[in-house]
């Protein structure tokens, strides 16, 4: 059986140095200039942990007023990208396997984010994985995933769905090898549905190409 995770750890390793080229689509600007302008606002004064910060295009943004900022990927070439920005003071780093927060044992943060990973956890992890988060979590932490919408008009085409609902694409890097990747485009309902008994007051915000999901943890 293929494993899923190793794909998608060798896909981002081997695309870090350009990645970033999906945010200059210009059809994507009034979003990305939205939501960074939004992000700030949900982290001032917490301890945040960002799970798969990639080449950490959102950091930056979210870490602005926030007290400690775990920028976290299994990478280090994605991280070594994201160490280059200029950055928050409370900006830390650390390589941590999103899976299991093994890394990250023992500490507790009040607050949450990932931008662009939901939708590369397998349906039939979700809700473990999203429990397992909430379990590094205080009580009223502030809990924010953003993601991708299916923008036919902008977003790889999907080539497949497999038996538990799960679709992907493929997608070819600059050296012409061709790469399939999860990507999974939930509605509303679908995403809520999955966050589990402590999530309270859930927001979703519809971009066009882009969602949001916040929401407070009891």
């Amino acid at each position: 059986m293929r494993d899923i995770t190793l794909d998608m750890a060798t896909y981002y390793r081997e695309r870090a140095a350009y990645y970033e080229r999906v945010y200059f689509k210009p059809e994507r600007q009034d979003d990305l200039r939205a939501m960074e302008a939004w992000l700030p606002t949900q982290f001032a004064g917490r301890s945040v942990l960002e799970i798969a910060c990639g080449t950490g295009w959102w950091t930056p943004h979210g870490a602005r007023d926030a007290a400690l900022w775990l920028a976290t990927d299994l990478n280090p070439e994605t991280m070594a990208v994201a160490r280059s920005k200029a950055l928050p003071a409370s900006v830390q780093f650390a390589e941590v396997d999103a899976y299991s927060f093994a890394q990250v044992e023992g500490q507790t943060f009040d607050g949450a984010f990932a931008g662009c990973w939901w939708s590369h956890v397998p349906l039939e992890r979700l809700g473990g994985w999203l429990e397992a988060l909430h379990a590094r979590l205080k009580p009223g932490a502030r809990v924010v995933f953003l993601d991708n919408s299916y923008v036919q008009t902008s977003s790889t085409p999907i080539s497949r769905r497999d038996a538990e609902g799960n679709t992907y694409q493929d997608r070819t890097l600059d050296d012409g090898s061709v790469h399939e990747v999860l990507k999974n485009f939930p509605s509303a309902d679908e995403a809520i549905a999955q966050l589990g008994p402590r999530a309270r007051d859930a927001q979703w915000i519809a971009h066009t190409h882009y969602w949001i999901l916040a929401y407070t943890l009891a």
